[in-house]
């Protein structure tokens, strides 16, 4: 019986190591997926500033269209004023006149405002540039660290788990899959302590004869409570 309780103490501590092991493996593959996921969202809002910019330059260009069509209007219309022979009629292309500078005035302003708009635009686009390279070569050697990381933890996990497979060969099979149905129901913790009468997996106290039992390594015993495998430290 210590033969196998020894086994299933070691098995357990194999197991809490490949536990640990694929928890560092999550935090570092989360870890890289963030760092990718970074330079994803500001390469997305890049591309939304560019089409913002396309857009605001189309709007430009209909605007300087306008404003150049409004120009030739006040042109053609002061090239009239010296022809006209009624006061009526030059008092009309006057108006026209003040009307086509009125839209070339309001035309200019309007450009100006989407020449501003585009300056500012191109100016983030800039600014989120300089942020993702700043990303690119901060992570660069984080990347290479967390790939070097992996892989060793994949050897190491290798090495492991055929240590686990060792270990677990000896156990009767009914042992085995008592020990892991534990492991899952009892967050890893399937081999525990009983000392001084108590189960150190849950701390329940055990029934005397139970313990005295476990002193004497006649068989290997349960927990009644949480039916978690004991194994008690004698005296040397």
């Amino acid at each position: 019986m210590d033969d196998q309780i020894t086994l299933l103490k070691e098995l357990q501590e194999l197991d809490q190591k490949l536990n640990r092991i694929d928890q560092d493996q999550h935090n570092l593959e989360a870890e890289r997926r963030a760092m990718d996921a970074e330079v994803v969202r500001i390469r997305e809002m890049m591309e939304a500033l560019q089409e913002s910019i396309s857009e605001t330059e189309g709007k430009l260009t209909e605007l300087r269209q306008a404003l150049d069509r409004e120009q030739a209007n006040v042109v053609k219309a002061e090239k009239r004023l010296p022809e006209i022979k009624t006061q009526k009629e030059y008092l009309a292309v006057l108006k026209e006149v003040d009307a086509a500078k009125k839209m070339v005035r309001d035309l200019t302003e309007q450009s100006a405002q989407k020449r501003a708009e585009i300056q500012g635009l191109q100016q983030e686009v800039e600014e989120k540039q300089q942020t993702v390279d700043a990303l690119e070569s901060q992570s660069f050697e984080r990347r290479r660290e967390i790939e070097e990381a992996l892989k060793s933890f994949e050897g190491y996990r290798q090495s492991l788990a055929e240590q686990r497979q060792a270990q677990l060969k000896p156990l009767p099979r009914n042992l085995q899959r008592n020990y892991q149905l534990l492991v899952e129901r009892r967050g890893g913790i399937a081999v525990v302590e009983a000392r001084n009468g108590t189960c150190h997996g849950c701390n329940m106290h055990l029934p005397p004869q139970l313990f005295n039992s476990l002193l004497l390594a006649q068989d290997i015993k349960t927990c009644p409570h949480c039916n978690r495998l004991l194994f008690v430290v004698r005296d040397a």
